[in-house]
């Protein structure tokens, strides 16, 4: 085992819900598909699904480079290989301002993992915007974490957990998904399905018009 892997003990828990999730709504049989993941982290999410799924290479992206060493031990030992190199990304620009400028609607899919509620909105923004850009027609963007709906944020253990995020950082906290509806909407995206998930997350499937 390679001493640049990282594991955090919630990505080794919610993995297999997120795999199960995910499995169930793409497409596993044309070859040559492509996923851009945003906010790769340590790597894990991308070194777990990779090799469930090697008709779809996958580009991992973080604004960590501290992480670039843990997401390449990953793409390294993924047994498919269908795991690219990471790509230092900072979503709060414009896709056409990253270091490596991707095409636009070039990705059939785009994957996010609980990034949204331990950053500034300007990254939820830059997100969808991101999604509105680089997928296709009929691409799907998967986003997974704790998310609040319509006002209402449940059980109480997701509204202390909102409270500890914006006493850590005032721009932090749980997204509202009515709120992320707008953006979607701004972006030609909509909320196509929304699976609930194990220790109060979801899983959410946005749908490119």
């Amino acid at each position: 085992m390679s001493f640049a892997k990282r594991s955090h003990p919630s990505a080794d828990r919610n993995s297999q819900p997120i795999s199960e999730a995910l499995l169930s709504q793409i497409d596993r049989s044309t070859q040559n598909l492509q996923l851009l993941e945003i906010a790769s982290g340590s790597g894990q999410h991308a070194g777990f699904l990779a090799p469930l799924l090697p008709n779809i290479t996958f580009h991992p992206t973080e604004y960590e480079r501290g992480q670039f060493g843990s997401i390449s031990a990953y793409a390294e030992e993924c047994a498919t290989g269908n795991i690219r190199a990471p790509l230092h990304v900072d979503v709060t620009r414009d896709p056409r301002d990253w270091e490596s400028p991707p095409a636009p609607a070039s990705y059939d899919y785009m994957f996010n993992s609980n990034m949204m509620h331990i950053s500034p909105w300007a990254c939820s923004i830059g997100l969808f915007r991101a999604a509105g850009q680089l997928l296709k027609k009929g691409g799907r963007m998967f986003t997974y974490g704790p998310y609040a709906q319509d006002g209402l944020l449940v059980p109480q253990s997701n509204v202390d957990f909102d409270r500890s995020l914006r006493q850590r950082d005032a721009s932090w906290g749980v997204r509202d998904i009515k709120d992320l509806k707008v953006l979607a909407a701004d972006n030609g995206l909509q909320l196509e399905k929304l699976v609930e998930m194990p220790s109060n997350n979801k899983f959410l499937t946005w749908l490119k018009l």
